[in-house]
C-alpha cells in the first residue's frame, strides 16, 4: 500500500468526521447541505475551508 492511498484513507476518514459533526450542529438545513456538498465536491478544500471557516457552529458533545 503506498502512501497516496494511506493519504487517501485519511483524507476520507476527515471528511466523514467533517460530515458527521455538520450533520450533528445546531445549523439550520441549508447550511448542513451547503457544507456538505462544499466537503463532497471538494475534499481536501472543502474540509480545510470548514475546519476555518464553519466550524466554529458545532456544539461540544
Amino acid at each position: 500500500m503506498g502512501l497516496e492511498y494511506i493519504f487517501a484513507l485519511v483524507i476520507l476518514a476527515l471528511d466523514i468526521w467533517a460530515i458527521v459533526q455538520i450533520l450533528q450542529s445546531a445549523n439550520t438545513g441549508g447550511t448542513k447541505v451547503f457544507w456538505v456538498l462544499i466537503i463532497v465536491c471538494l475534499p481536501v478544500l472543502g474540509l480545510l475551508a470548514w475546519l476555518i471557516a464553519g466550524r466554529r457552529n458545532v456544539p461540544a458533545i
